[in-house]
């Protein structure tokens, strides 16, 4: 009888242990997208386990804007993203739309406040919507868990069982032991910033399953220069301006058009204009760089070569640029004549600066790549997911979401909405 007591004993420890480790919804990665799908589902009564790899939750919601968060837009819509099926995104951004977001913004009293293009920025620090996010998670009691590797992750389906309802469609083996799962989330981000504990990890598990992939890059980045520009960067690293910046003769680009801050640092342009184009351009293309937007610099060099006759060119400049490019674009597009005062340029050289200020074409050698991109451009493939759900359609119980999904958002809130929203479809239906 001892015997049988201690078996038993065993028996209903194991047991006990299989409850304890067995969720409804386990999520993969506790950044913005995993951390919101995981309330989303915890306020539906599910239970919930989220597991991520880092030593710190959220470590790209605390270091974006500038350690303030800009944690959406007020601006919206589906042109803002970019995918293979520019249509994707569109039902989980109406379901869960920035004024939704917003509610939940001011329910926990989080100031916040309006900069240009409708981006919102926290007044305080971004570490007010971690907390926020924390302490929704802990309301609808989800468990979360750091320090987490993932070392296999194998689901009914690959060993041909046949699903009933209440078991385990997914189980998974982790430095903090094993579990299991009805419903599993990837919410692991992208490339980018691998310093901040990125890596490819969700393309990885797309694959396992079946998923098809869209080719990765990085976006929302920096360009680099190996020719003179490169030099000449360095010259007036610190120096920003508003230009408008496009790729040049390029059809398929061509609405690829921004105005914005240009940023000239030691390795080439950055700032938002950059950044904004850098999701469309392509290795080997030609930008252009016009200096002066909203102006006619054609008739802008004219006028003030009749009122000015005696001025040189670059002091009418000063008025419009930095002093400092300003002397950079004369040694560049105009040494010949730099000292001559305007009345001495026929109205050719003068259309022909004009051209040069307005249409400046540099090649870029290449972007600054994973390390300092903001998001992943590409991802598991859109035709492999239910817009609705962010379902599998190959594995059921199998969702993705966040930068890990082909979807990618433009400079300025576009990319935390496309993770709030895509996990509030997910946590609807996990």
């Amino acid at each position: 009888m001892l015997v049988l007591k201690d078996n038993s004993s065993v028996v209903s420890s194991i047991w006990v242990l299989m409850l304890v480790n067995h969720f409804d919804v386990i999520v993969i990665g506790a950044g913005a997208s995993g951390l919101m799908c995981a309330l989303s589902a915890g306020q539906r009564g599910r239970r919930v386990l989220v597991l991520d790899r880092s030593n710190k939750v959220g470590k790209k919601i605390l270091m974006s804007g500038g350690g303030r968060c800009n944690f959406t837009n007020l601006l919206i819509e589906p042109d803002c993203f970019i995918s293979d099926n520019p249509h994707f995104c569109k039902s989980a951004l109406q379901r869960y739309t920035q004024w939704d977001f917003l509610t939940l913004i001011e329910k926990h009293g989080i100031a916040y406040h309006e900069r240009e293009h409708g981006q919102l920025f926290c007044d305080h620090s971004a570490k007010d919507v971690l907390k926020m996010l924390l302490d929704e998670c802990a309301e609808a009691a989800v468990d979360i868990r750091s320090h987490c590797e993932i070392s296999n992750v194998k689901s009914r389906q690959e060993d041909d069982f046949s699903k009933t309802a209440g078991e385990s469609n997914f189980s998974l083996q982790t430095s903090l032991g094993d579990f299991s799962a009805e419903s599993l989330v990837v919410a692991t981000g992208g490339l980018s910033i691998p310093t901040m504990g990125s890596s490819g990890f969700g393309y990885d598990l797309a694959q396992q399953f079946g998923l098809q992939l869209t080719p990765r890059r990085a976006g929302l980045v920096p360009f680099m220069f190996s020719d003179a520009m490169k030099g000449l960067c360095e010259n007036l690293a610190g120096i920003a301006v508003e230009v408008s910046l496009e790729i040049d003769n390029v059809t398929e680009n061509k609405s690829a058009s921004f105005t914005e801050k240009l940023l000239f640092t030691h390795r080439g342009l950055s700032g938002p204009v950059v950044l904004q184009l850098s999701n469309y351009w392509q290795q080997g293309e030609t930008i252009s760089i016009n200096l002066l937007p909203g102006f006619d610099l054609d008739e802008l060099l004219k006028s003030a070569k009749q009122t000015k006759p005696k001025t040189v060119l670059r002091t009418s400049l000063f008025e419009f640029l930095p002093k400092k490019l300003v002397l950079e674009l004369e040694a560049l597009l105009w040494p010949e004549c730099k000292d001559r005062p305007l009345a001495e340029l026929p109205d050719e050289k003068l259309e022909s600066i004009a051209t040069a200020l307005s249409q400046w074409k540099l090649k870029p050698s290449a972007t600054e790549g994973y390390r300092t991109a903001e998001v992943t451009l590409g991802g598991v493939s859109t035709s492999e997911l239910s817009s609705k759900t962010m379902e599998s359609k190959r594995c059921p119980g199998l969702y993705f979401i966040g930068e890990v999904v082909d979807v990618s958002g433009h400079l300025g809130g576009f990319n935390f909405q496309w993770a709030w929203s895509s996990a509030s479809a997910a946590g609807q239906y996990v």
